[in-house]
């Protein structure tokens, strides 16, 4: 498989507190990569650094072979990086389907008709029957279906979920996880910051945890998840080395 994303020695300070700390892996076409680590650990500022939110203060990072270190973020969505944000913010007093055709119009060119895109998006992610609800008056689940929904609205190569399945049922998160399922075997290259493991190891092929803005794990999920150091950083759950 080719290449979509490299992330080279990426640093990010505010001031001196480091929140990426020479940050480096790859990501491979149509791969399914996750992120895990405790709250503060720089998951959601290294989707900042990817998507464009804030700039990196050393280091590259490269999309389809071109570096796009200092490109913007709208510039990086028309080039085809799209996420999901861990609170959804979509615009209330719109419907659900015109939502998705404001994200058709600014993301990722290459939509030749962009009104049966967003019908066939809403189908996919099961909100075609509420496309003419406004998006205020949705449920949570609902809710983070419009954000994942309006992400692919704008046709990415690459698709950031942030925590997409907090707040979910049991019930609600295992559909969820399907859809996911179904837009990565689409094509689409996903990088998934989530705390209910399970629901990301049912999707991820490979796992990469981060503890004070550094990859200190990476790996196979079901390896990295039995790595004592990660389960005493993650699930706080400390390994007596001599009882072993």
């Amino acid at each position: 498989m080719a290449e979509i994303l490299a992330l080279s020695g990426v640093h990010k300070n505010f001031g001196a507190l480091k929140v990426a700390d020479d940050v480096s892996f790859t990501l491979e076409q149509g791969e399914a990569l996750g992120i895990i680590g405790p709250n503060g650990a720089g998951k959601s500022t290294l989707f900042n650094l990817i998507g464009g939110t804030i700039p990196a203060s050393a280091g590259k990072v490269v999309f389809s072979g071109e570096d796009i270190t200092q490109y913007s973020a709208a510039q990086r969505c028309r080039k085809g990086i799209s996420r999901s944000f861990q609170i959804p913010h979509p615009f209330i007093g719109m419907s659900v389907y015109e939502n998705l055709l404001v994200a058709s119009s600014f993301g990722n060119s290459g939509h030749h008709d962009a009104e049966a895109v967003c019908r066939d998006i809403l189908e996919r992610t099961g909100l075609l029957a509420k496309a003419n609800l406004k998006a205020g008056s949705l449920t949570l689940l609902e809710r983070k279906r419009l954000e994942l929904s309006r992400a692919l609205a704008s046709n990415p190569r690459l698709l950031l979920l942030d925590e997409i399945a907090g707040g979910l049922t049991e019930a609600e998160c295992h559909d969820l996880v399907d859809t996911i399922k179904d837009i990565r075997d689409s094509g689409v290259s996903i990088i998934w910051i989530e705390h209910i493991v399970h629901a990301l190891t049912a999707v991820v092929e490979r796992l990469i945890v981060i503890d004070f803005g550094k990859i200190v794990a990476e790996g196979h999920p079901a390896t990295v998840m039995q790595d004592p150091f990660v389960q005493e950083i993650y699930m706080g759950i400390s390994v007596d080395e001599d009882a072993a």
